[in-house]
């Protein structure tokens, strides 16, 4: 699930520095001073209106609470519960999961958010196949070998993965033998980010990938890798307090480890010759990986172990339905290939399958559960596809669709806990196949070219007959819990008057609701974020996940395609030049040129006679560079890197970069002094935590 911003932090960029210039600071954009920026309070939101203890009472009805098999399966073969020890690295901040829901939470996420707080330990899934749930995202899987352990994804950190892996060693049986192997499944983040604590216990570990895992792991974030950053804190509400008015599950668990995401290198991938299903041997271990890329993520394998009669089925499926489209933002997923590929596991190994671990949730047990398990799952999203373009094919159009499809959900898919819009709501996939066969574009002129955002605001309020206007009617459908419009014509008022307080905290007031109303846990994070933002202003506790693994395996190209799109067409159509970048170590010369305002780069097989300027460096001296270990000045001093032409354009080049703004603007943010003055009424003191981890609220 979790996907890496692997230019989170600053990265120092390769050709970015000449022998005199002293580096890049820090820049938070024009006026950003102006606003408020961090807390140390807890934040605590407003009480439900009557309109959103209704809607929730209604969802609740609707609900089969007395299906209690998830649960059964969640507690099912406990062998050790967290010790004390590896529960207080986690950081417990849960505890306030009970038993009753909240007039705050809709009542179909709050139960998952309770089927989540009850993974917390080492489970057996089969004789010789274990898991540690409930440390961290996903489930850290280990399965017996010859000689040893195989870790079926490492979690999301190192301190995560750490603590887990001691935990478990404990209390596995047969703890005393090493690991011996480990397998990413696929290429996000919770999946291999604790990866180096394993492999330092076990040096000797092979380690495993899905095919093409390094580039995607890469390549998926790094291009729009600012803008994705600041955009996850809102699906993740990494910025919430944890608490009933504020998150209260991440939906594949509930929630995410913090602290450092490493990355080893896998020493082979699977399916990497193109053959869909790959039979191999580990440690006397046969099994089989069928390569699931393009599904969940766009590297994946999912596989099976014969021998155990188990199905590993990485993140393709969980117990809810997963993100065709994700709020943070990424390509498109094709729900269709999804579908298939669930269907190619049932034709694979269905017949003979009595066991279905994955990457997150509990296992499923017996044949016949495990086929009515898949078969839902396959069907959810081949319905999210077809009728996806059903309707798209009968002229409803992308802002209905999502409205529209949830009207034709059949009762068994609707009836089941593990389809639920948890983590992918049917609402915004709908509009992401839609989005992935048609567009944006609905074909309605008046959508062809509007406005931007400000002046299309501006005209909107004149047209309602000003702020006022639009005030008084949003306070009336506010009292009536028409929330949803409300939001829309607010948003106007406070993008066209960002000082209109009174629009503001009704616009906040708003989203909260809104919110409280949300089954998919995104949802709900994305308007109380929003919230919290009109009323306080960007808070700390963004996730920053570029480390010094990740770095090292970027390739230079990635880190120059990154570049030219921090470049300022308007001030680079003014030069003109190019670059050769020779890096003998690994036998590349790169050849870079600045022309047309754009920066490009290509690989080519020997430097370019006609550059203007030629650096010939190491790549692992460019690695320490982007570590911020060494300077490019300093390599020239040391004699570890030379040039041949005008290296003052690397100055030049330099100043046509800008810098990202990794907290610019989402929501209108209030001034200092009404953040300052809302901290009264939101705010309440609370002690202060290790945030190391996100962790379980108790011990059952």
């Amino acid at each position: 699930m979790l996907k890496l911003n692997l230019v989170s932090v600053a990265v120092i960029s390769l050709l970015s520095a000449a022998p005199s210039y002293a580096g890049a600071g820090d820049s938070h954009g024009a006026g950003q001073d102006e606003h408020a920026l961090t807390t140390s309070f807890a934040y605590q939101g407003k009480p439900a209106t009557e309109a959103t203890k209704a809607h929730n009472a209604a969802v609740a009805a609707g609900l089969n609470f007395a299906d209690q098999e998830a649960f059964n399966n969640t507690r099912a073969k406990l062998i050790a519960k967290l010790d004390d020890a590896t529960a207080a690295l986690l950081a417990d901040k849960f505890e306030f999961i009970g038993d009753e829901t909240p007039d705050t939470v809709n009542p179909s996420l709050y139960r998952q958010a309770q089927l989540n707080n009850e993974a917390y330990g080492l489970y057996e899934v089969r004789d010789g196949i274990y898991q540690v749930r409930g440390t961290d995202l996903a489930n850290m899987s280990f399965v017996r070998t010859d000689n040893g352990w195989i870790v079926f994804d490492p979690l999301t950190t190192y301190e995560s993965a750490k603590a887990t892996l001691d935990f478990a060693l404990k209390h596995l049986p047969g703890g005393d033998k090493p690991v011996v192997a480990m397998v990413y499944s696929h290429s996000h983040g919770d999946h291999f980010g604790g990866s180096r604590a394993v492999a330092e216990r076990f040096p000797g570990v092979k380690v495993y990938g899905s095919h093409n895992i390094t580039a995607e792991m890469v390549d998926e974030n790094v291009l729009a890798g600012n803008a994705m950053a600041r955009r996850v804190s809102y699906q993740y509400g990494n910025t919430l307090s944890q608490g009933n008015t504020g998150i209260v599950d991440a939906a594949l668990s509930n929630g995410m480890a913090k602290g450092q995401i490493t990355y080893v290198m896998p020493h082979y991938e699977t399916n990497a010759q193109g053959q869909k299903f790959e039979k191999l041997t580990i440690d006397g271990l046969d099994i089989i990986f069928m390569d699931a890329s393009g599904t969940e993520a766009p590297s994946e394998a999912v596989a099976y172990i014969p021998s155990k009669r188990a199905i590993w089925g990485a993140e393709v499926m969980y117990h809810g339905m997963h993100n065709i489209y994700t709020l943070r933002g990424a390509k498109v997923r094709d729900a269709l290939k999804w579908s298939k590929t669930i269907n190619q596991m049932i034709e694979a190994w269905g017949g003979e399958a009595e066991f279905l671990f994955t990457a997150h949730s509990a296992p499923v047990w017996d044949n016949d559960n495990i086929l009515s398990y898949m078969k839902l799952q396959r069907d959810n999203y081949g319905f999210v596809h077809n009728q996806s373009l059903r309707l798209a094919n009968s002229g409803v159009v992308m802002q209905d669709i999502g409205w529209e499809i949830q009207k034709v959900i059949p009762d068994s898919i609707q009836q089941a806990w593990h389809t639920n819009g948890y983590h992918g709501t049917y609402s915004h996939n709908a509009r992401a196949v839609y989005n992935m066969y048609l567009g944006y574009f609905d074909m309605n002129p008046a959508n062809l070219n509007p406005l931007p955002t400000r002046e299309e605001a501006t005209k909107f309020v004149e047209y309602m007959g000003g702020a006022k206007s639009v005030l008084k009617k949003a306070k009336k459908d506010f009292s009536q819990g028409e929330y949803h419009f409300v939001a829309t014509a607010l948003n106007k008022v406070v993008i066209a008057e960002p000082g209109n307080k009174e629009a503001r905290n009704l616009l906040a007031d708003t989203y909260e609701q809104l919110g409280y109303q949300s089954e998919g846990a995104g949802w709900r994070n994305v308007y109380l974020s929003g919230a919290q933002e009109l009323r306080i202003g960007i808070q700390s506790g963004e996730i920053k996940a570029a480390s010094a693994d990740v770095i090292a395996n970027m390739p230079v190209t990635s880190l120059l395609d990154y570049m030219a799109i921090k470049i300022d067409s308007v001030k680079a159509q003014k030069h003109s030049f190019g670059i050769n970048l020779v890096l003998p170590d690994i036998n590349e010369t790169i050849y870079v040129e600045l022309a047309n305002g754009n920066l490009s780069n290509i690989k080519v097989d020997k430097p370019k006679a006609g550059a203007n300027l030629t650096v010939t460096l190491n790549n692992q001296d460019a690695i320490a560079m982007n570590l911020g270990k060494v300077s490019l000045k300093q390599l020239f001093e040391a004699g570890k890197a030379s040039y041949e032409g005008d290296v003052q354009l690397l100055d030049t080049l330099k100043s046509l970069m800008v810098d990202f703004d990794p907290r610019f603007e989402i929501v209108p943010l209030p001034t200092q002094a009404e953040a300052d003055a809302n901290q009264k009424i939101y705010y309440q003191a609370q002690p202060q935590h290790d945030d190391t981890h996100w962790g379980r609220r108790h011990q059952h």
